[in-house]
């Protein structure tokens, strides 16, 4: 039996670890850098490194690694070992401050969007003091930044760090307005619920759509698919527990705060969901997470797939990010209250966030927007790509009344009744559950439910971060200079609702009628990331992150040149894959059967006669691999076009508009083809035998 307390953070070298093996003004002046911002020593960087390396070799670590977030949504590491040699032909295992501190990986050979040549190789990792050290695989990781030689920013995580630091300044503006002249610091939490599919080793070694692209190009639909719902938070399945059990230990190991796991609505699909914690520490969990989910899979014999929309026709996945901001002494600055309608702070603070929404749809769009993510949205638990704002009956009641001058009439809970003396009664929540809005709020905090699986929350968070910042700028700017402090505020919040209530919708955002409404208010529909993408770069927007000294105009404008980049390679790979398993195998696995159908009628004409079903199957078996090979050769053509193109833009919408559909059309013959095909024929493993094999 495990002992969890003892378990959690083993591997992490926190703050408990540090009382214990750093001298006291040491500690005391690494959380003052830590909390502060001071500038840290490198005597006192010489010490912790020291204390660092002691502790990682008592629990097996070798190496060391500056672990930091390029932009390709993943983590990099580059490992060297602690060793260092006497002279005498042995070695002692040493770990300086300045080793901490900064690293040089080659800057050239991640994404920059421009910003570095291949023959412009330097780059630097600085330490994250913030974010703590932890053992992986053998190696002390040290979370670390990583910008190029000439000061650009390279990586996820230095944006994020400027964007919680403006969010505080601005808030703590509005937080001494109110009254509060305490030291308390302002910061925004996550917590990131993570969807995910577990699929059998054996089949996917078998599915070349799945190792190269992680989603089946490929598919019909099985005879059961969640109709039923019966999986969703259903009993979980005996190899899927014992998978999720070690998950959740490695996970705790490293002081990744897995709280919540159950199966999801597609067969195959599960959640995990963690206690929140601020938005930088949550963000490296979240990365930690997806990378040890997919580790302790293979020690199952399974596969994880992150993808937002691995097979056609289930729910694909998301990545809930559950966001809020509070200080750091516990006060959550998005909770209501008991009498909402009062809490001016509480209503300046949502009004704020409502704004920052309205005027930045295109923003928020985009940091969801990815060629995989464009499968996922609209459908099956996934919001639509209009942004709206889910308030719930209670809070939109408030904001009515506030608009309108007129008394609200406070909503009595009721209380929740089964209709059996056993059974507890409790009181009712004054709203229900939108799961189909982008952006939800959920009691205490907002729930963007738009991210696709794969993503890394960072994105997502630095604009949040800086459009509700920037609001807030803007509301602080008026308050410290008004004359009637309550009457201004009372002024916003009123101005704010009116001029932003059009971001407000409760109702079905899978509906029709809410395309239709959503237009008619004026709101985006970004439907394909190169839609969205271009958004990015607009005047208005580069203005927004350079005042808050976020981006710069070059970082913004390499980052669109990036996703655009990452956009039109994944479907370039997706059709070569397409290409290759239809001509190579299914091609030629249908041809056979159609071949052997025949030989098959030859031999009953001579006896009994020829039989209808092998007449018919042949027949369309037929006319379906003709249409899919001269289909295949027309996507094959339009891959070919892509090479006349030289702008990066033109280059993604070609993509969407020229491979993409008829990868589409492909897709669907050679679904209709799997339905007709003898099992023991066609290539691969059908789509009951993925979703149902664990």
């Amino acid at each position: 039996m495990i002992n969890i307390p003892e378990l959690f953070g083993s591997f992490v070298f926190n703050d408990t670890q540090m009382q214990a093996r750093l001298p006291k003004e040491v500690y005391e002046a690494l959380k003052r850098t830590m909390e502060d911002g001071e500038a840290l020593d490198l005597n006192v960087a010489n010490q912790v490194a020291a204390a660092m390396k002691d502790w990682a070799v008592e629990h097996g670590a070798t190496h060391y690694t500056h672990w930091f977030q390029p932009m390709t949504g993943i983590t990099a590491e580059k490992h060297d070992s602690f060793i260092v040699p006497t002279g005498d032909g042995k070695v002692l295992m040493e770990f300086s401050g300045k080793e901490l501190i900064k690293g040089e990986p080659d800057a050239s050979s991640f994404p920059s969007g421009g910003l570095r040549s291949t023959f412009e190789a330097r780059g630097y990792t600085s330490w994250d003091p913030t974010s703590y050290a932890f053992i992986k695989d053998g190696s002390l990781c040290i979370p670390t930044a990583f910008y190029s030689y000439s000061g650009e920013v390279l990586d996820k995580k230095t944006p994020l760090l400027r964007s919680m630091k403006v969010i505080s300044h601005q808030a703590g503006r509005i937080l001494k307005l109110f009254g509060d002249d305490s030291d308390a610091t302002v910061t925004t939490t996550v917590g990131a619920e993570q969807e995910y599919f577990l699929i059998d080793k054996e089949m996917y070694d078998k599915r070349p759509d799945l190792i190269f692209t992680g989603r089946t190009l490929f598919g019909c639909k099985p005879p059961k698919g969640q109709e039923l719902e019966d999986h969703y938070f259903g009993a979980i399945k005996t190899r899927v527990s014992a998978y999720m059990k070690e998950l959740d230990e490695e996970l705790w190991k490293l002081g990744v705060l897995s709280k919540t796991k159950h199966n999801e609505a597609a067969p195959s699909q599960h959640e995990l969901a963690p206690v929140f914690a601020t938005t930088n520490i949550a963000t490296d969990h979240n990365q930690l997470t997806m990378e040890v989910m997919k580790k302790v899979a293979e020690r199952h014999n399974l596969v994880c797939l992150l993808h937002e929309k691995p097979f056609a026709g289930v729910n694909g996945s998301g990545k809930h990010n559950n966001w809020s901001i509070s200080t750091n002494t516990g006060v959550n600055l998005l909770n209501p209250g008991k009498n909402p309608e009062n809490n001016l702070r509480f209503l300046l603070f949502l009004t704020a966030v409502l704004k920052a929404v309205d005027s930045h749809q295109d923003l928020l769009r985009i940091s969801a927007a990815s060629a995989g993510n464009d499968h996922r949205l609209g459908a099956s638990e996934a919001p639509p790509a209009i942004m709206s704002v889910f308030l719930g009956d209670e809070l939109t009641a408030i904001l009515e009344a506030i608009e309108t001058d007129t008394p609200y009439q406070k909503v009595k809970k009721g209380t929740m009744d089964g209709g059996v003396d056993v059974l507890p009664h409790f009181k009712k929540d004054t709203t229900d559950r939108n799961r189909t809005s982008p952006f939800a709020f959920t009691g205490n905090k907002f729930e963007f439910r738009m991210l696709g699986s794969a993503f890394s929350i960072s994105c997502s968070n630095i604009i949040l971060n800086t459009i509700v910042a920037d609001v807030l700028c803007e509301f602080a700017d008026r308050l410290e200079t008004a004359k009637d402090f309550e009457a201004e505020v009372n002024a916003i919040i009123k101005e704010t609702v009116k001029n932003h209530k059009r971001i407000i919708f409760n109702g079905n955002n899978y509906s029709d009628e809410w395309v239709e409404e959503a237009e008619k208010r004026g709101l985006l529909n970004l439907k394909t990331t190169p839609e969205a993408l271009p958004y990015y770069i607009s005047d208005e927007n580069i203005a927004l992150f350079g005042k808050h000294k976020i981006y710069s105009r070059v970082e913004m404008e390499s980052r669109c040149e990036v996703l655009l980049d990452s956009y039109s390679k994944v479907i370039n790979i997706e059709a070569l894959t397409m290409l290759e398993m239809v001509r190579k195998e299914i091609l030629p696995a249908c041809s056979r059967f159609a071949s052997d159908l025949c030989v098959s009628i030859q031999n009953k004409a001579a006896t009994v006669g020829a039989g209808a079903y092998e007449m018919e199957v042949a027949k369309k078996v037929t006319a379906l691999t003709d249409e899919l090979y001269l289909t295949i050769n027309r996507l094959d053509e339009n891959l070919q076009g892509v090479k006349a193109i030289t702008d990066g833009k033109e280059i993604a919408q070609y993509y969407c508009e020229k491979v993409l559909s008829v990868m589409q059309e492909a897709r669907e013959i050679a679904d209709n083809l799997e339905t007709v095909t003898d099992k023991t024929y066609w290539p691969y493993p059908a789509y009951g035998d993925l979703l149902f094999s664990v």
